[in-house]
């Protein structure tokens, strides 16, 4: 047991120092916090991310630590995912195509004691990661002035949580976590004819570390002999982050080889908002589990650090977020989970989703999303647990996603996510006859 805790602990931190490369090259991620990530594991992947009314014994479910109670008594779970994609963009007649792969998350879970469950592990929370540059003539004598935007970085949450189940109907949980990560966004104008006569550049940093809460609560309710149906719903709680955000601009003139610098801080500006879910899950005969989400994330009440050209000031701004809102539905298929047939184990999945931007783009809102998922459960066989559900499982999925806004870039991007959920017998009592 002590090797296979300290395994578990290896994957968590090569998950950390894996999630601190950039996850994305999206042109989006340069507004607000970045390009909110998907914080569901491989088994709900291929259903589009629901999760919130999801209660099962063999899967970490961290979109609501009410789950936690569900953990079989016998197991510990681990579960450890990767994902690689390609996005296409588009702005016009122009069009260029990135890829990028990423370690996203490692978790665990295991029952602490009756009716009570504990989960742990490392999620992302947002990626900055982008580069790209434009330019346009200043006049006929063909000056021309180039902006060049680059940035990298983002957010990760370390967590634990506990659900305990107070009736055989409801179960309520918690989890609580440290949320830490840094971030760089420049903007470098040069112009000039044969040399550059004067450049500006921004650049815009932070430097994050603080906590996160989230509580939920599941009411699973027996319909008929073979139909249950679990509602869900979790609240996160939503707070200043406690870290100045800095803005710092150097001005350099080749003619007159002089270079000016300006430092502004802006006290105590970034905020993780208020956010809402709530599910309800269809369960037949452990064979169908059909599930819908709505998430509301309140960030048209925050504030966000922004610099004023005409008053020369950095400071935070309102009307820069917005509220954003999200809806998941999925459904999870096996023909018989206990049949001695293969593929009549496999688990089929599907899902889609829509969403709204969180961010406001010069004005206006940013791109819509609209996605698409399909995946497999694909159980694997080993010595010890080669029965029922304590299976291994390999997750497969592969996801499409459309996001765009009239007027601005269009993104469509092709995802496979593949995770490896790990299911051993740690508490089994040995008896000698």
């Amino acid at each position: 047991m002590n090797k296979r805790i300290l395994c578990s602990l290896m994957a968590i931190a090569i998950a950390m120092a894996s999630l601190a490369q950039g996850a994305t090259r999206s042109p989006y991620s340069q507004y607000g916090l970045g390009v909110l990530s998907d914080q569901s594991q491989g088994f709900n992947r291929g259903m589009n991310g629901v999760g919130l009314a999801l209660r099962k014994g063999n899967i970490v479910n961290t979109l609501n630590p009410a789950s936690f109670s569900a953990i079989d008594s016998l197991t510990f779970l681990f579960d450890v995912g990767l994902s690689g994609q390609i996005t296409h963009f588009k702005e016009g007649s122009a069009s260029v195509n990135s890829k990028n792969a990423s370690f996203e998350y490692a978790v665990g879970s295991f029952r602490l004691m009756r009716n009570v469950g504990i989960g742990f592990g490392i999620l992302p929370y947002s990626n900055i990661g982008y580069d790209h540059s434009s330019t346009s003539l200043l006049d006929i004598a063909g000056n021309s002035v180039t902006e060049t935007y680059s940035g990298s970085g983002g957010l990760h949450q370390l967590f634990v949580g506990a659900g305990w189940r107070i009736v055989p109907q409801l179960s309520l949980g918690v989890n609580v976590g440290y949320i830490w990560g840094t971030y760089s966004k420049s903007v470098i104008s040069s112009n000039g004819n044969n040399s550059v006569i004067n450049s500006l550049a921004k650049t815009y940093s932070a430097n994050i570390n603080n906590y996160s809460v989230e509580v939920g609560a599941q009411w699973q309710q027996k319909m008929t002999n073979q139909d249950n149906l679990t509602l869900g719903a979790t609240i996160g709680i939503g707070h200043k982050l406690g870290a100045d955000a800095k803005c710092s601009i150097l001005n350099i003139n080749s003619l007159t080889s002089t270079c000016d610098t300006t430092v502004m801080v802006a006290s105590n500006p970034l905020a993780t908002p208020m956010t809402y879910g709530v599910g309800a899950a269809w369960n037949h005969s452990e064979k169908l589990i059909v599930e819908t989400d709505v998430t509301l994330q309140k960030w048209g009440s925050l504030d966000f650090p922004a610099y004023d050209e005409a008053r020369g000031t950095y400071a935070p701004t309102s009307g820069l977020l917005k509220d954003r809102y999200k809806v998941n539905a999925g459904m999870d298929y096996v023909p018989a989970p206990m049949s001695q047939k293969y593929f009549n184990r496999v688990h089929y999945r599907m899902g889609a989703g829509f969403s709204t931007p969180y961010c406001r783009i010069n004005g206006s809102d940013g791109p819509k999303e609209l996605s698409l998922s399909a995946g497999l459960g694909l159980p694997l066989q080993n010595g010890w647990n080669s029965r029922g559900n304590m299976r291994p499982v390999l997750n497969i999925s592969a996801q499409w996603t459309h996001a765009s806004a009239p007027g601005l870039i269009t993104e469509n991007t092709f995802r496979i996510n593949i995770g490896l959920t790990f299911n051993e017998r740690w508490f089994a009592k040995w008896k000698i006859d």
